[in-house]
């Protein structure tokens, strides 16, 4: 199928050709029929992306203040990698999609194949949305009209900001497509609209649809504003402009009377000046896109609606409303359309987007029969080294194109997929980048394929296990970023897998992806403690920083928890330091805010008597480093910063050992992994330190619940019953 997207670092717009999406759970399926190009919106993309660099800086100061605290800690190298990786993605463009069911996802209610919906769906032949973001199209409403439907409920949620009351007078400020629909909406619910805007062709439309006007220019809008309200000043203003200056609030505010409201829903300056607020106690409110539910996952992904006797408008609801307002005649969105294109042309439109500053809605007209295609293919042999690693990657999230991809890149792995069930664009993007000979949404066909024999897993925490022992059964390699599982149950089923294939000679290779084994650093910490007679103390601080508590990976079901998630790292590190097995767990969390439980300190006690301590910290400050330890045995220590410098005290031949940039052992991981998978060998971290790293994650969020002490080995033996109905 083809699909719109903007490069960020080029500047580049284009229709590509990428894998069709795949439904899942909670989604629909949909067929494009129509779609709208929000000229505000999408021009604001486009000219970002054809922005030179110093200019993308400029636009963005919040980010050029990251980039440098990155740059203070990780070093200049690692910093600019990432920058360049991340204005190089794929990015979608549009979101007011209007096309036909052909999928509907499991536990999805109330839709049919067949149905006409609108959707936040991009400009793609097909898309696959949550059912919360998708509402059926009335018979009397077109596909051109119902195009309308996302862009016209930004509008809509700014005007029930307001509140509007029969009778109260409101200035809008900007009259484009958001602007000339919160003018009808107004006008709708009973107010007098005062239009403020450059352009006198827009105006003309406003005045149309019932508002006074104000051509910037040519007259002065808060005098006219005083006028219009006869001097007691307007109830409420909505800007629905985009421009850099300040001046557009501070007219809003001089216009208001007092205990006056303002919304905005647009882009403008926002350096206030308290004295226009102050006087008369203004309310200044953001409006949040869509409505109640906007950048809520519960709500968007995992289809969990309000109580409606409690949240009135949701963002499905307004969608639903302004359908039944254009329905109803109360709004008319057909003559904002100015400008209609079949979507071979849409890189005609987005010149029209671009270039021409008096255009307003644009549709896109799709093909009735598009091509649905799961699987694309680069034209490329897998020919790359001896041919014994042909590998795929699954997944595309930003650990698989800015980590896993690249490395594997450098290997002489026969690179044949990469596979991503919904996000096709992301796939193909990371394989045409990288030499992939495909990008498939279909994960069936990369199981069914027989060259395949080494898959790398990049995807959702709880989607690892199921996949671990897919490969395992069908004889392959497999590569899995961390965490291995989620639960004693998974972690059983695993073991049972590998126990099998070993004892009935199989070779096949299992590898969880603890990449800071494999760091020069830690290499030579190990390479210096080598010949040691006593245990050793270790101490690792990990200033994690914040994740929201709403991302997926806090959620225990999906992520498992940062512990699981991302401190397994550390606990298995530290087991690798000491070389011996981890016993017993003690772990205290320090902060327990929205279940996100991702501030703890983690004592693990050895066999060989070591010690280790894992401060895994969300509460600090990100100009501090991300991770750093000390080690402290027979009189010496060994202090590792940041992956960056190593520095020893009271070793004869070693004070320091420091690399250009930080390297936490990912390409050597990778280059060793393809390596084994070719020319066979010993498991590069045997299978019984994967258990016992696991084993003790779950323990540390045991312990740190149940306040105790966990000893792994009543942990490993209530896997022994669970192991044996495996087998039965």
């Amino acid at each position: 199928m083809k699909q719109i997207l903007q490069n960020l670092k080029s500047g580049l717009t284009e229709s590509v050709e990428v894998p069709s999406p795949r439904v899942k759970a909670g989604h629909l399926l949909i067929q494009t029929t129509a779609s709208l190009l929000s000229a505000g919106t999408e021009r604001m993309l486009v000219e970002f992306g054809q922005a030179n660099l110093l200019q993308k800086a400029r636009s963005q100061p919040e980010k050029v203040r990251q980039v440098l605290d990155k740059i203070r800690t990780d070093g200049i190298l690692p910093t600019l990698e990432t920058v360049f990786n991340r204005l190089d993605e794929p990015l979608p463009l549009g979101y007011c999609n209007v096309g036909k069911v052909i999928e509907v996802g499991a536990g999805v209610t109330g839709f049919a194949v067949g149905d006409r919906v609108a959707s936040n769906g991009n400009h793609a032949e097909f898309v696959c949305v949550p059912k919360n973001l998708c509402v059926k199209v009335p018979e009397n409403v077109s596909d051109e009209e119902a195009a309308f439907t996302v862009l016209g409920s930004i509008g809509l949620q700014g005007v029930r900001l307001v509140k509007p009351e029969l009778g109260q007078k409101a200035v809008v400020f900007g009259a484009g497509l958001i602007g000339l629909v919160v003018i009808q909406l107004l006008r709708a619910s009973g107010c007098q609209v005062l239009a403020v805007d450059l352009d006198k062709d827009r105006l003309e439309l406003a005045k149309k649809f019932g508002a006074e006007i104000c051509q910037i220019g040519c007259g002065d809008p808060v005098n006219l504003a005083h006028a219009f309200s006869q001097n007691i000043g307007v109830d409420a203003v909505i800007i629905t402009a985009s421009a850099k200056t300040d001046e557009i609030m501070h007219q809003a505010a001089q216009m208001c009377r007092k205990r006056g409201k303002i919304v905005l829903v647009g882009v403008v300056g926002l350096n206030l000046q308290r004295s226009d607020f102050y006087e008369k106690e203004l309310t200044f409110q953001v409006s949040c896109s869509y409505g109640p539910g906007r950048y809520d996952s519960e709500y968007e992904l995992s289809g969990h609606d309000y109580p409606v006797g409690f949240v009135r408008w949701t963002e499905q609801r307004n969608f639903e409303a302004v359908l039944g307002a254009i329905a109803g005649g109360q709004i008319d969105v057909a003559s904002l359309i100015t400008h209609r294109y079949d979507f071979a042309q849409a890189a005609e439109a987005y010149k029209t987007v671009t270039g021409d500053r008096n255009s307003l809605g644009i549709i896109l007209k799709y093909p009735t029969q598009s091509v649905r295609s799961s699987t694309i293919c680069f034209g490329k042999a897998v020919a790359k080294g001896s041919g014994k690693c042909v590998a795929a990657l699954i997944g595309s999230g930003n650990f698989a194109k800015m980590t896993m991809a690249p490395a594997l890149a450098k290997t002489p792995a026969g690179l044949k997929y990469v596979a991503a069930r919904t996000n096709g664009a992301a796939a193909a993007h990371i394989a045409k980048k990288f030499g992939f000979t495909s990008a498939t949404t279909d994960l069936e066909e990369v199981w069914a394929d027989k060259e395949v024999n080494t898959v790398f897993i990049a995807t959702n925490h709880n989607s690892h296990a199921a996949m671990v022992e897919k490969a395992l059964k069908s004889g392959r390699n497999v590569f899995v970023e961390k965490p291995l599982c989620l639960t004693d149950e998974e972690l059983s089923r695993i073991e049972t897998l590998v126990r099998e294939a070993e004892a009935g000679g199989r070779s096949t290779q299992i590898m969880v992806g603890f990449n800071r084994r494999f760091s020069p650093h830690i290499k030579k910490m190990k390479e210096l403690l080598v010949g040691r007679s006593e245990p050793l103390a270790m101490n690792m601080v990990v200033n994690a920083g914040i994740i929201p508590a709403s991302h997926w990976v806090h959620d225990p079901q999906i992520g498992g928890g940062r512990i699981i998630g991302e401190a397994c790292h550390f606990i298995d590190l530290m087991a690798f330091i000491a070389g011996s097995s981890i016993v017993s767990v003690n772990c205290e969390f320090l902060q327990k805010n929205a279940n996100t439980f991702d501030t703890a300190v983690i004592t693990l006690s050895f066999a060989d008597g070591s010690v280790g301590v894992v401060n895994y910290f969300a509460n600090g400050n990100k100009a501090f480093p991300k991770e750093t330890m000390q080690v402290f045995s027979e009189g010496r220590v060994l202090a590792l910063d940041n992956f960056i410098r190593l520095e020893g005290h009271g070793f004869k031949g070693f004070s320091n050992y420091k690399t250009w940039s930080q390297d936490k052992g990912h390409v050597s991981q990778f280059a060793e992994f393809v390596s084994l998978v070719e020319n066979g060998g010993k498991s590069l971290i045997p299978f019984s330190d994967i258990v016992n790293t696991t084993l003790a994650s779950f323990a540390a969020v045991k312990s740190g619940n149940e306040h105790h002490t966990i000893f792994l080995a009543e942990e490993y033996a209530k896997l022994q019953p669970q192991k044996s109905q495996v087998k039965q």
